[in-house]
C-alpha cells in the first residue's frame, strides 16, 4: 500500500501494482467492499498491459483497512460505509491519487459505486484522459454532465438496480458516448467473485475498456 494525502489533509492508502515506470497509468476505483482482493487482482491484471495502477482506499475516511465479501452483511456494511463518504471526499481522494503519477497519461476505471464515480471524475475533474464506468447505479441521476475526457459506460441488461430507463435516459443524454449493454448480464458482470459473474462479458467489457486506454492514453 502507497500512503497519499487529498487536499483537505486525509492520508489514506492505495494499492499499488505494476512498474513505477510505466508510461501510463490507471485509477481503480472500488465497489463497496473496500479494496478487497478482487480488486486487488482487478489492478494486478490491468498492470500486466504495462499500466502503473493505483486503487484508492476509499472507505479510509470512514474505517481503514475495509475487505468485505458479497453476501448480505458484505453489501449492508458496505453501504453503510459509502453512505459516511461524500462524493467530493471520494473526488478529493481520486484526485490526489491521479496526482502521484506524476503527470503521465492516467485513465480512471470504476465498479458498481466506483462506476459513478469514475464518470462523476471523468465530468467533475480534468486529471484523466479516458475513463471506463462499469455499472455505476448513480450515473444516470448525472447524465447531463459533460466528460472532460473520452468515456464509455458499461450495463448489464438485466442489472435490477439500473433498469434499462436508466440507460435509455443515459443515451438520450448523451448521444455521442460509447453505452454499452451487454445482452443477459447481471449487475457486477465483471466479478468473479459474485454469482452474477459472466465471462464472456467481462472479457468483452475490458477489451473495450483496454482499447480506450489504449487509444488515448499517450
Amino acid at each position: 500500500m502507497l500512503k497519499l494525502t487529498a487536499a483537505d489533509g486525509h492520508s489514506f492508502d492505495a494499492f499499488e501494482a505494476g512498474d513505477i515506470n510505466a508510461p501510463r497509468a490507471l485509477v481503480v476505483v472500488q465497489e463497496i467492499f473496500g479494496v478487497n482482493a478482487h480488486i486487488r487482482a482487478v489492478s494486478e491484471r490491468l498492470a500486466g498491459f504495462g499500466y502503473r495502477v493505483l486503487a484508492p482506499a476509499l472507505f479510509d475516511r470512514v474505517q481503514r483497512g475495509v475487505e468485505l465479501g458479497y453476501d448480505a452483511p458484505g453489501i449492508e456494511q458496505g453501504r453503510a460505509i459509502r453512505d459516511g463518504v461524500t462524493e467530493a471526499q471520494a473526488l478529493q481522494d481520486i484526485e490526489a491519487t491521479a496526482a502521484a503519477f506524476g503527470g503521465r497519461p492516467v485513465g480512471i476505471i470504476g465498479y458498481c459505486w466506483g462506476g459513478t464515480l469514475a464518470w462523476a471524475a471523468a465530468c467533475k475533474t480534468d486529471k484523466f484522459w479516458a475513463a471506463s464506468a462499469w455499472y455505476g447505479a448513480g450515473i444516470a441521476a448525472q447524465k447531463d454532465l459533460t466528460p472532460t475526457c473520452p468515456a464509455q459506460l458499461h450495463f448489464g441488461e438485466i442489472d435490477h438496480s439500473i433498469p434499462l430507463t436508466d440507460i435509455e435516459a443515459i443515451r438520450a443524454a448523451q448521444p455521442g458516448l460509447d453505452v454499452f449493454v451487454y445482452e443477459g448480464a447481471q449487475h457486477g458482470f465483471g466479478c468473479e467473485a459474485r454469482a452474477s459473474y459472466s465471462r464472456k462479458d467481462w472479457e468483452l467489457a475490458e477489451l473495450r475498456s483496454l482499447t480506450l486506454f489504449a487509444e488515448h492514453l499517450r
